[in-house]
């Protein structure tokens, strides 16, 4: 049987007056405005005939003949992460693949399995679905965590790599050490799958250097009901996975070249995890990082994000490995 679609298409009635669900509504539009349609993918498990795994993916109308992969982090489904990002790579001359990670917008699996590992199969599983063998790659955040663990696991089919804001160097040890503004994972659960008005807010101030001034617990509720409550404990899951006893040693390092983007003053993720990932990579790696940004840098300065993603992908193999800028 197949996996059960999530609550927001499983019939669970939405507002009629919903500022979240008109937003969502607005994200789809621009996708399909900009010539991608919604595809949902089953996915198999272990190659039998019945898909416990569903991955959705907004993919190009057309075969796409310069595939850029992008891959949202928490929050919010990957329509409303991605939508500033289309037209400027449809310009340059790219063709965006934006899937819906497990337990995001209406990807979903029954299968058990929680590891970030999982997740880049999955993906990896519906990029073959759709007859795309080499693609870039571009990962913010969590969604940075399973492109890493794609790029790591198939480098015959990752062909550069886009990090932004993705602390895929850290270590358990490091929360209670104090380099985070959670002490466990438990406490970074409750920071990333808010449920309340005040855990929001709490969220988006810690992300975003400039966080609205005003957050009416009225349209907070509102994204919570609409967008935020699918998945909760699913999606707690997936952050004890990533989290628990991970250690920098056991980390594989990429082949691939990679560009690391970060926010100056991302308070998630500090700028420590981004100099330990170049050092990780060394010379097969870039770090640029944004001023005036935080964690959020992909929504708060997205202009100068996509700037550095387009020109990444368009230099020559050895410039893209020059060293660090601002």
């Amino acid at each position: 049987m197949p996996p059960p679609p999530p609550p927001a298409v499983a019939g669970v009635r939405r507002p009629i007056l919903s500022f979240a669900a008109a937003r969502d509504r607005c994200f789809s539009r621009r996708f399909l405005r900009a010539g991608l349609r919604p595809l949902a993918i089953p996915v198999p498990a272990g190659g039998g005939d019945s898909a416990d795994t569903t991955v959705h993916v907004w993919v190009p109308a057309n075969p796409p003949r310069n595939p850029l992969l992008l891959l949202h982090g928490f929050g919010a489904s990957a329509t409303w992460q991605w939508a500033p990002y289309l037209r400027p790579l449809i310009a340059a001359g790219f063709d965006p693949i934006v899937p819906d990670l497990l337990f995001f917008g209406a990807s979903c699996t029954r299968l058990p399995d929680r590891s970030d590992a999982f997740q880049a199969r999955s993906i990896k599983a519906a990029m073959d679905a759709i007859g795309v063998t080499r693609f870039g790659l571009v990962g913010v955040s969590y969604g940075g965590f399973v492109g890493y663990r794609m790029a790591a696991m198939y480098p015959e089919a990752v062909e550069r790599v886009v990090l932004v804001c993705a602390g895929v160097c850290l270590e358990e040890k490091d929360l209670a050490e104090g380099l985070f503004p959670v002490a466990g994972v438990g406490e970074a659960a409750a920071l990333l799958v808010p449920r309340r008005p005040e855990e929001v807010r709490r969220l988006v101030r810690l992300t975003f250097v400039r966080p609205p001034c005003i957050m009416p617990s009225c349209f907070l509720w509102d994204y919570i009901k609409v967008i935020g409550s699918d998945y909760m404990q699913e999606k707690t899951e997936l952050l004890y996975a990533l989290i628990n006893e991970r250690q920098l040693s056991t980390l594989p390092k990429i082949s691939q070249p990679t560009l690391i983007v970060w926010g100056e003053r991302d308070r998630v993720f500090p700028m420590e995890l981004a100099h330990r990932l170049k050092r990780h990579l060394a010379e097969n790696s870039r770090l640029v990082v944004i001023r005036n940004a935080g964690h959020a840098v992909n929504l708060e300065k997205p202009k100068d994000v996509c700037r550095n993603i387009i020109e990444f992908f368009q230099e020559p193999v050895r410039e893209a490995l020059n060293d660090e800028k601002v």
